[in-house]
C-alpha cells in the first residue's frame, strides 16, 4: 500500500546511520508466538471510526490470556463452513484496563480475505478465535516520555499507548502526532487532546493554519523534548520519511521504533 503521493525527496547532506527498525515488514509472529493457543472470543460491541474503518470489542473466553501492552497485536482467525481458514494480526487499539477484552480497529481492504468479512458479516454476539498478544519490541509501558507518529492507520496500536498514558495519570510527557489525507480519514474523532496533532496530506479542513502537504521537519521540530522514544506505524512510505525525518533533527536511531505495514 503506498500513500499515493509523489516520491519522497532526499535528504540532502544527511549521512544517516543504520536504522535498526527498518527492515522487512513487521507484524511478524515472533519464535514465542507458536506457544500462544488459539481462544474463542465474542463480538460485544462495534463502532464506525471511518468509513473504511471499524472497531470491534471482544471479550476472550475460556482461559484468560496474558494481559497486553500497548503496541501489541493479536492473530484473528476464520474458519468456513468447509473448514478453511484465514487469519490475520490486527494492532490492539484498546488500554490493558482489562486480560479477557481487547478492542482490535480493522481497516476494510476490498480484495482482503479477513477483513470484509469482519465489517459485512459478523455482529455483536458472534465469535472468532484468537491468538496473542504478540510483540515485544514495538511496546511501550509508560515509563518513557514518548513521541507517537501514526500515518493513517497506523494510529491504532498509538491509540492503545495513548489510552493507556491517559488511564494512568499522564505520568510521563508523550506527543502524538497523526497524518491523514483527509478530515474525514481521522480514526478516533474526538479523543484527542492538547497532546495531539493532526496533519493532512491532501486537504486541510476550513481554518487549518497548516496547508495540506506531506510531514516534515517543521511539524516535529516542536515536539521534540528531549530523551524521548519514537514510535513510527504506518505505511512504509510514511515510516521512512518519518524516521528519517526524526535522525536529521537528532534523534537517536536507537530510539526510533517502527512498526510498517504493505510494500517497502
Amino acid at each position: 500500500m503506498t500513500d499515493g503521493l509523489p516520491p519522497l525527496p532526499s535528504l540532502p547532506g544527511l549521512d544517516l546511520p543504520p536504522l535498526p527498525t527498518l527492515g522487512p515488514v513487521s507484524r511478524q509472529v515472533p519464535p514465542s508466538g507458536a506457544r500462544r493457543r488459539w481462544l474463542p472470543a465474542e463480538v460485544t460491541a462495534i463502532r464506525d471510526e471511518t468509513a473504511t474503518a471499524r472497531t470491534f470489542r471482544l471479550r476472550i473466553r475460556g482461559e484468560a490470556p496474558d494481559r497486553h501492552v500497548p503496541g501489541q497485536h493479536y492473530d484473528v482467525r476464520l474458519t468456513a463452513p468447509d473448514g478453511s481458514t484465514a487469519q490475520r494480526s490486527y494492532s490492539i487499539a484498546s488500554a490493558p484496563d482489562r486480560a479477557d477484552e481487547v478492542e482490535l480497529t480493522v481497516e476494510l481492504i476490498p480484495d482482503g480475505e479477513v477483513s470484509p468479512f469482519l465489517h459485512e458479516e459478523i455482529g455483536v454476539g458472534d465469535r472468532v478465535e484468537l491468538r496473542g498478544p504478540f510483540g515485544g519490541w514495538f511496546v511501550w509501558r509508560g515509563d518513557t516520555p514518548a513521541l507517537l507518529l501514526g500515518g493513517g492507520s497506523g494510529v491504532v496500536p498509538l491509540m492503545a499507548m495513548r489510552r493507556f498514558w491517559h488511564d494512568s495519570g499522564e505520568r510521563v510527557p508523550l506527543r502524538l502526532l497523526v497524518s491523514v489525507r483527509r478530515p474525514e480519514d481521522l480514526y478516533y474523532r474526538g479523543e484527542y487532546g492538547s497532546e495531539t496533532t493532526v496533519i493532512h496530506t491532501r486537504q486541510a479542513p476550513p481554518g487549518d493554519p497548516r496547508p495540506a502537504g506531506r510531514l516534515s521537519a517543521d511539524d516535529l521540530r516542536p515536539l521534540l523534548t528531549g530523551g524521548q522514544i519514537a514510535y513510527v506505524c504506518g505505511s512504509a512510505g510514511f515510516s521512512e520519511h518519518a524516521s528519517q525525518l526524526l535522525v536529521s533533527l537528532g534523534m537517536p536511531a536507537a530510539d526510533v521504533r517502527i512498526e510498517r505495514f504493505g510494500p517497502g
